[in-house]
């Protein structure tokens, strides 16, 4: 079947969950979560793929076992393509459309400085986000409170220094388009104004070269 949009009961669903978040609500409205929510973001994705790669469908049970809050289900559904560095999901508050490095291993950060620091990658840097801006995304990405140290704290870049890691959003919410076909055509324009920061984190930052267990 083809994508015709995401149906407003899936952000009826999640706001209910919210209200209840229990193994009993859940399995009682579980047929709503198989056919508002799970099956149409399996049928975009599908058209999704060609373009951005295969996306990683997020499981919707929380993992509980270390987390002071043991209710058993995300108040979302996510999926991450990480050929492409994208992300979106739907909760009660509707879309959102997300994109760039989430996380950075230390040696990543450390390619990231040198490039911010860098007068030549750094004018790319900000011609991609203010391409960016211009599209109605948001920067965002984990941030130190301070200039790392090595850095002047009074550097020209230094919002872009204290970055830990970089990305671009959008909070979409629930326009009519969305339960249309045209949440794909919305999704997929704001994607390829992300083309240009990503483009540039893959060529001064890149993947990192830490086995995953030292990453953090």
């Amino acid at each position: 079947m083809s994508f015709t949009g995401i149906p407003f009961a899936a952000l009826d669903f999640y706001e209910d969950l919210e209200a209840d978040n229990s193994k009993s609500w859940w399995a009682a409205h579980k047929s709503v979560y198989d056919e508002s929510v799970k099956a149409p973001i399996e049928e975009l994705v599908t058209e999704l793929t060609p373009e951005f790669g295969v996306g990683k469908f997020f499981r919707p049970y929380r993992d509980v076992r270390f987390a002071k809050d043991k209710t058993p289900y995300k108040t979302h559904q996510g999926v991450y393509f990480g050929e492409s560095q994208r992300y979106f999901h739907i909760s009660a508050a509707g879309l959102f459309i997300g994109g760039g490095y989430f996380e950075m291993a230390s040696d990543q950060v450390a390619r990231y400085r040198r490039a911010v620091d860098d007068d030549i990658p750094a004018l790319s840097l900000q011609d991609a986000i203010t391409f960016a801006r211009k599209a109605k995304l948001e920067v965002g990405g984990h941030q130190l409170t301070r200039v790392p140290s090595g850095f002047d704290k009074d550097h020209p870049r230094a919002e872009l220094l204290r970055h830990k890691s970089l990305t671009l959003h959008r909070d979409v919410g629930f326009p009519d388009w969305l339960a249309t076909k045209k949440a794909k055509a919305e999704i997929v324009k704001a994607w390829r104004a992300m083309n240009p920061l990503i483009d540039w984190l893959e060529a001064n930052v890149g993947k990192s070269d830490k086995p995953i267990e030292q990453r953090r």
